[in-house]
């Protein structure tokens, strides 16, 4: 089968993140079982406009802004008629292919934006990016939809999207579980922030939720490791902090690093404004490290609040601060949640995400169940 893939980023863009993990992890089951697949992308700078990675080509059209109009050209002009799947992978704004691809096509969102608007664009543009997301999905036709977590799937049916033409498959992730929980953990307690900078992430009300259980565990830190391109705030309030001693702050970090501190750290905090599923608490599950988050849209798929972690009574740093004293303090309850959320991750293998995909595009295994991969 040949399946056309349009997305906004391929997994070597610099500003990838777990969408692009996904995708790219699915495109090379579907190369391993025979499959001919295209990704169809924004160019950034310096990237080739075409490669092979894995098996599947990768197409570079346009920019940031024209991607969209790119990306129909050169569909066009070179690829139509040449699929027979193709799939339209919603990152903020959709390619709306449905208006001008004739084979059968697929929506594959993450999650909506909805409140994400106002954080990334601030409040006078947020609503009209706000408003014309509510718009532009009533235009994406009656199609079929994979999708992620149950939460992003409540989240479509609210906008008229047929439950029933809703697939979820299951998050994989790259990480190898620990094999064992017998790790070493940093002397001192350590929460952690790890993940991107942006806005949506709130990374400066974990800072505020870490200044407030301080007050309770005085040997607390705090560690934040991420891209800040484009975000000083998170810097500014951590050298206002009057913890500032007590907080390290890294910047983006390699994937040993990263790694290495979510199996030292004691909890990763998270406080988004909304996800798909919170990649990141799976991936510090598997390296023994539970997670405090906020009770948001993705954290509430991805954390079985009181078993592999917790979810706060109010998403502020107050109720944050107090989830986070709440664990730590009885280290018993720590151990058990460290424990379940360990053996839950390892049934989060994209092996298993790769199976629900092929169910969800009704697509059966060219070669059965195939052989294992790994990352």
């Amino acid at each position: 089968m040949k399946i056309l893939w349009m997305a906004w980023k391929d997994i070597k863009n610099p500003y990838a993140g777990g969408a692009e993990v996904v995708n790219g992890q699915l495109a090379q089951r579907l190369v391993r079982d025979g499959h001919e697949v295209i990704f169809l992308v924004r160019g950034f700078a310096d990237a080739p406009k075409e490669e092979t990675r894995h098996g599947y080509r990768i197409i570079r059209v346009g920019d940031f802004h024209s991607v969209y109009w790119e990306a129909y050209r050169y569909y066009k002009k070179h690829l139509q008629g040449w699929a027979d799947l193709v799939i339209e992978e919603v990152n903020t704004i959709p390619f709306f292919c449905n208006w001008y691809v004739r084979e059968r096509n697929i929506l594959f969102f993450h999650q909506l934006c909805r409140e994400i608007w106002f954080y990334e664009m601030g409040s006078f543009k947020g609503i009209f990016g706000y408003v014309a997301e509510t718009i532009y999905l009533m235009l994406l036709g009656n199609r079929d939809v994979i999708t992620v977590s149950d939460s992003s799937k409540r989240d479509l049916s609210r906008y008229g999207f047929k439950r029933n033409r809703i697939k979820v498959i299951g998050e994989g992730i790259e990480l190898e579980p620990v094999t064992d929980l017998s790790l070493k953990k940093f002397e001192q307690p350590t929460m952690l922030s790890l993940g991107a900078l942006r806005p949506m992430k709130r990374t400066d009300h974990i800072v505020r939720a870490f200044e407030l259980a301080k007050k309770d565990l005085p040997n607390l830190r705090l560690v934040v490791a991420g891209d800040p391109s484009g975000n000083d705030k998170v810097r500014k309030v951590i050298e206002a902090s009057p913890y500032r001693d007590s907080i390290e702050f890294l910047g983006k970090v390699s994937r040993e690093k990263k790694i290495e501190l979510m199996q030292r750290a004691h909890l990763v905090c998270v406080a988004s404004v909304k996800e798909g599923w919170g990649l990141v608490v799976t991936e510090a599950n598997s390296q023994g490290t539970p997670a405090v988050a906020y009770d948001i849209d993705g954290f509430r798929d991805s954390i079985r609040h009181g078993e592999t972690g917790l979810l706060t009574e109010k998403n502020d740093p107050e109720s944050l601060a107090k989830a986070v004293v709440s664990l730590l303090s009885d280290m018993e309850r720590y151990a058990m949640m460290r424990k379940n959320g360990w053996e839950w991750s390892k049934e989060k293998t994209f092996e298993q995400s790769y199976a629900d995909f092929l169910k969800a595009i009704a697509m059966p295994s060219l070669s059965g169940k195939g052989q294992e991969m790994k990352g």
